[in-house]
C-alpha cells in the first residue's frame, strides 16, 4: 500500500512539473500574440463614427439632444478614430515582426538540422528536409497568422484613408491607398488580399481630380468595406453619379443606424460606468459592515457552518492536475495526432467548422475533467449534505448580481494594468476574433453554447462546487 501511494505521488509530481512547464511555455509564447482588446475598441470606434451622422428627426429635437450626443461621442470623433486606427496598425505591425522572427528562427533550426552534404548541394537540388507533423503544423499556423495579420493591416489602412479624407487630407489618403494598390502578392500577402487592392483603386478614383469611376465601384465598396466607411464611400459614389434617389435612401438608412449606434454606445458606457459605481459602493458597504458588525455582517453569513470535507489535499491536487493536464497536454496532443491522420488543418476551417471544433474540444475537456472528478470522490460516496447541490429557489441571483457588480471595477482596474504591462500583446480567448469576424448565425449559436453554457457549467462544477469547499479544510 505504501509503495502504491509513493508511486502515485511520483506520478503526480512528474505530471505537475510537465503541466507547469507547458503553462509557462504557453504564457511566454502568447507574448507574440495580439490581444483582441484593440479590435473591440475599433468596433466601438465604428459605432462612434456612425453616431456622428445622427441629426435627429427634426432640427429642434437635434438641437435639444446635441449636447448629450457630443458628450457621448467626444469633441473630435474623427481625430480620435484616426488615432485608434493608427495605433491598431502599429500594434499589428509589431505582431507581424514577431511572427516573421519566429518563422526565421524555425528556418534557422531547419538549416542547422541539415547534413553538410545536403547544404553543399546547389539550391535547386537541395534534399527535402523532413519535418515533424508538429513543426510543420506550427509553420503553417504561423504562415496563416502572418497572412491574416497583413490582411488586417491592409483593411485598417483602407479605412484609415477614408478618415484622412474626412480631415481634409485627400493627398495623404491617396498615398495610403496607393501603398495598397501598388503592392503585389508577396510572402506576407496572399491572393485573398487582392480585393482590398482593387477597392483601394476604386477609392483613389473617387477622390482623384478629376474623379475616375470604375464599372464595379459599388460592388467593390459593398464587398470590402463595412460600417461607417462603406457609408462614406457610397455617399461619394452616388454624388459623383448624381443618383439622388439612392443618396436619399442611403442617408435615411444611416440615420437609423446612427440612432441605434447611440443607444448601443449608451449601453456600452452606461453598464460599466453605473455598474462600476454600484460595485464600489457595495464593496465599501460590505467591508465597512464587516469591520463594524463582525460576525453579524453580511460577509459573515454562514461563516460558523463548516464544510465537511471527507478527502484530503491529495484528492484536490489530483482533480486540479487532471483539469490542467487534459486541457494543456493530453487533449491537444490527441487532437493534433488525429488531425494529422485525417489530413485536416484547423487553419483552413471555416467559421462554422471552427465553431463545431471549439465546442467538440471543450466537451471532450469537460468530459475528461468531470470523469476524473467523479472517480476521485467515488470512494467517499455518499457525500455529506450540501455537496454539489443545486438550489433554484434561493437568493443566489442577488448574490451573483452583487458579486458581478463588485467584480466589475476590479476587472476594469486589472484590465488597465494588463494593457500597460503587456502593451497590447499576450493573446486572447481564441473564440473572440471568430465571433467578431464571423457572420454565420449557426456559428454564433454554437459559440454562445460553448462560452455561455458549457464553459460556466463545467468550470463552476470544478472550481465553485469542488475546489472552494475543499479548500475550507485548510483555509476555513
Amino acid at each position: 500500500m505504501r509503495i502504491e501511494r509513493l508511486l502515485k505521488l511520483v506520478i503526480l509530481v512528474v505530471l505537475t512539473t510537465a503541466v507547469l512547464f507547458q503553462i509557462s511555455f504557453s504564457l511566454v509564447q502568447s507574448w507574440s500574440q495580439p490581444q483582441i482588446q484593440s479590435r473591440l475598441e475599433l468596433y466601438q470606434t465604428n459605432l462612434l463614427l456612425h453616431a456622428t451622422e445622427w441629426q435627429g428627426k427634426t432640427s429642434e429635437a437635434a438641437q435639444d439632444l446635441t449636447p448629450a450626443r457630443n458628450a457621448l461621442i467626444g469633441g473630435d470623433p474623427i481625430k480620435n478614430a484616426r488615432t485608434q486606427y493608427e495605433e491598431a496598425i502599429e500594434s499589428a505591425q509589431k505582431t507581424q515582426e514577431k511572427i516573421l522572427a519566429t518563422l526565421q528562427e524555425l528556418s534557422s533550426q531547419k538549416i542547422a538540422n541539415s547534413t553538410p552534404s545536403d547544404l553543399a548541394q546547389p539550391q535547386l537540388e537541395l534534399a527535402p528536409i523532413e519535418e515533424t507533423p508538429v513543426s510543420l503544423q506550427q509553420r503553417e499556423q504561423l504562415q496563416k497568422g502572418l497572412s491574416q495579420t497583413q490582411q488586417l493591416i491592409d483593411e485598417l489602412n483602407l479605412r484609415l484613408g477614408i478618415l484622412q479624407v474626412q480631415q481634409g487630407e485627400t493627398e495623404t489618403a491617396i498615398k495610403t491607398w496607393n501603398a495598397l494598390s501598388n503592392l503585389e502578392v508577396s510572402e506576407t500577402r496572399s491572393k485573398a488580399t487582392t480585393p482590398l487592392s482593387q477597392t483601394a483603386i476604386v477609392l483613389i478614383g473617387l477622390w482623384s481630380e478629376p474623379p475616375r469611376l470604375l464599372p464595379d465601384a459599388e460592388a467593390q465598396i459593398q464587398k470590402n468595406l463595412d460600417s461607417w466607411f462603406r457609408y462614406q464611400a457610397l455617399i461619394k459614389l452616388y454624388q459623383l453619379q448624381q443618383r439622388q434617389d439612392s443618396l436619399v435612401s442611403l442617408q435615411n438608412q444611416e440615420q437609423d443606424i446612427a440612432q441605434q449606434s447611440i443607444l448601443k454606445l449608451g449601453l456600452i458606457a452606461g453598464i460599466p460606468g453605473i455598474g462600476g459605481l454600484l460595485g464600489v459602493a457595495i464593496l465599501l458597504f460590505v467591508l465597512g459592515q464587516r469591520l463594524l458588525k463582525g460576525k453579524r455582517s453580511l460577509l459573515a453569513t454562514n461563516s460558523d457552518i463548516p464544510w465537511e470535507v471527507p478527502w484530503d489535499g491529495e484528492i484536490i491536487w489530483q482533480v486540479l492536475l487532471a483539469f490542467f493536464f487534459i486541457g494543456q497536454l493530453l487533449l491537444p496532443y490527441l487532437i493534433r495526432q488525429l488531425l494529422v491522420e485525417l489530413s485536416l488543418n484547423p487553419g483552413n476551417f471555416s467559421v462554422r467548422m471552427n465553431a463545431f471544433y471549439t465546442l467538440l474540444t471543450y466537451l471532450l475537456l469537460a468530459s475528461g475533467g468531470l470523469s476524473v472528478l467523479y472517480f476521485s470522490i467515488k470512494p467517499f460516496l455518499p457525500l455529506p449534505e450540501n455537496w454539489f447541490r443545486v438550489q433554484w429557489r434561493s437568493n443566489w441571483f442577488l448574490w451573483g448580481l452583487g458579486g458581478y457588480l463588485v467584480a466589475l471595477p476590479l476587472v476594469i482596474v486589472v484590465s488597465l494594468i494588463n494593457q500597460r504591462l503587456w502593451q497590447g500583446q499576450g493573446g486572447s480567448n481564441p473564440i473572440l476574433p471568430l465571433v467578431l469576424e464571423g457572420r454565420d448565425s449557426v456559428a454564433l449559436v454554437i459559440f454562445f453554447l460553448t462560452a455561455c453554457l458549457a464553459a460556466p457549467l463545467f468550470e463552476e462544477m470544478i472550481f465553485r462546487a469542488f475546489l472552494l469547499p475543499s479548500l475550507t479544510r485548510y483555509l476555513p
